[in-house]
């Protein structure tokens, strides 16, 4: 790997870090896709991982897509029609399919600009945590073209289909407060103390069961495009599997004897 992505331990926290603060951490190379999608998979099969926070180097968390490669006409803009869609498709949008399907809890540090395909970046996460100095835009219909990597569908799904469509068409940028006004963000905090609230929403969260937090972040998702049939089946099956972990049990003892629990992931 290039090294376009970081990777820090706190325990069962892991932390990445886009770490090309002279680019603004911009999405442009195949290689950068390419780490996010191999990352994925690493951690996906890393049990001991109970959360991930992800976060930009520099001033910015992501500046979106390389604005001088449209220009030139390389990278994603490079080539005839069939050729830029199967650029998007081998490319950038392999990201979200690897990002947002990570059964890992996730949590956007945003410390700066989360622009275009930064913004989208942040909603592939499930949780946003943002600085003061934080800012969002869907800026595609400023340049001319759509948010092509899953920005429509995890834009909609996080602020809700008028939300989405206002800042889609109008391609503005607002600011951390306004963000979290429209439930873009669950929190804004001074941006010294950004990266210590995300730490502190990941640990809360790595104190459960690693197998029931991956469940019901599964069953979440799922649930999102499921009728209420369908979701009912799935937690039925995740509730056996879940009955059936040591870690259940061991947090039953520790609620009856009241003492904190000693989970194992298993």
């Amino acid at each position: 790997m290039s090294g376009f992505l970081l990777n820090e331990r706190h325990g069962p926290v892991v932390v990445l870090t886009m770490n090309q603060p002279d680019k603004r951490n911009a999405l442009s190379e195949e290689h950068e896709m390419l780490e996010f999608v191999e990352m994925c998979d690493q951690l996906a099969r890393d049990t001991s991982v109970k959360a991930v926070v992800l976060t930009g180097a520099g001033s910015a968390f992501s500046s979106g897509g390389n604005i001088k490669h449209m220009r030139d006409k390389k990278g994603f803009s490079a080539g005839s029609p069939l050729q830029i869609r199967n650029a998007y498709r081998q490319g950038i949008q392999r990201i979200p399919l690897a990002l947002y399907e990570l059964d890992i809890p996730t949590i956007a540090a945003v410390n700066g600009p989360a622009i275009g395909a930064g913004m989208d970046l942040s909603c592939m996460c499930d949780i946003r945590i943002a600085s003061e100095q934080a800012q969002f835009a869907s800026s595609f219909v400023k340049l001319g073209i759509v948010p092509a990597d899953g920005g429509a569908w995890l834009l909609a799904r996080t602020v809700g289909a008028p939300r989405a469509m206002e800042l889609m068409l109008t391609g503005e940028t607002i600011d951390a407060r306004r963000a979290q006004e429209i439930g873009l963000v669950n929190s804004v905090v001074p941006h010294a103390q950004l990266m210590e609230a995300a730490l502190a929403m990941a640990h809360k969260i790595a104190a459960n069961p690693g197998p029931t937090l991956r469940l019901s972040k599964k069953l979440l998702r799922e649930s999102l495009h499921a009728s209420l049939a369908s979701s009912l089946e799935m937690a039925a099956a995740y509730q056996a599997l879940a009955h059936y972990t040591r870690d259940h049990d061991e947090a039953v003892r520790a609620f009856l004897e009241k003492r904190p629990p000693r989970f194992t992931g298993e």
